[in-house]
């Protein structure tokens, strides 16, 4: 077998364990009935307590509170939109990849150390296991979110439908894999995450006038609705849809389906 094909081979065994791993916690999360008390599991043998409600935005599990409704408004309020571009090809986790390109590159991730409580390990934590989705726009023009956020000096295997990070120094517990704006969020311990300890992984800016080098007005929207708060405050929930559009025109909101592995 050539190199290139055990490279596709490594990079599809990947994403089959990645999405093995996710029927497991859904499994496991099934078992527990849902509940949103604090836990004690397997981690309690390094003395890790799992808080099932500390840190998430909005309050209730982690993951699942989404913005105070006071945060949101209606998407008529923005006026008349652009409509969204068609969507890219299909890369290695299934879900579209912008025909663009990168918002900005990944030499200013961090590379270890602790960033806003989040530590950088050795191998993927699933015990807090779920996906978020960020689209971006500057002016109009879509794009793209890196792949190896959160993931110092990545290593991606090449396949068909483009490269898929598959190891690096270390994971932090929000990072990416491909250059989709698939955001997984990998935790030890059951907690709310935003988009600004992202950003914050990423070593890019993120406020109402910023969103990594692009500057103006920064747009937010979360599940179709606008988000009116700062930008950096936007929770990271499961299967989140985050647009961020930095000045003008502003663009329709796209959509994912979300494939059955994530």
């Amino acid at each position: 077998m050539s190199k290139s094909n055990r490279n596709r081979e490594q990079a599809r065994a990947r994403i089959a364990q990645q999405q093995a791993a996710e029927a497991r916690r859904r499994r496991r999360n099934r078992w527990l009935g849902g509940t949103a008390a604090a836990v004690v599991a397997a981690g309690a043998a390094a003395g890790i307590t799992l808080a099932a409600t500390s840190g998430s935005p909005g309050g209730g599990v982690p993951g699942t509170g989404g913005p105070a409704r006071s945060e949101l408004t209606a998407l008529s309020s923005l006026g008349r939109l652009q409509p969204a571009p068609a969507a890219g090809a299909r890369g290695p986790e299934g879900v579209p990849v912008p025909a663009a390109g990168p918002l900005t590159g990944t030499a200013t991730i961090a590379t270890g150390q602790n960033v806003d409580g989040i530590s950088c390990q050795t191998s993927e934590q699933t015990l807090f296991h779920i996906h978020a989705h960020l689209t971006v726009f500057v002016n109009g023009t879509p794009r793209q979110v890196p792949a190896g956020i959160g993931v110092p000096d990545s290593v991606a295997q090449t396949t068909a439908q483009g490269p898929f990070v598959t190891s690096g120094k270390c994971f932090y517990w929000l990072h990416t894999h491909a250059r989709d704006g698939i955001i997984h969020i990998e935790s030890p311990v059951h907690r709310g995450y935003t988009l600004g300890e992202f950003f914050d992984e990423w070593g890019q800016p993120l406020s109402p006038a910023q969103a990594g080098p692009a500057r103006g007005h920064v747009t937010a929207i979360y599940n179709g609705k606008v988000f009116t708060g700062n930008p950096r405050d936007i929770p990271l929930t499961a299967h989140a849809q985050i647009q961020l559009e930095v000045g003008t025109p502003l663009v329709a909101p796209e959509s994912i389906t979300w494939p059955g592995g994530l």
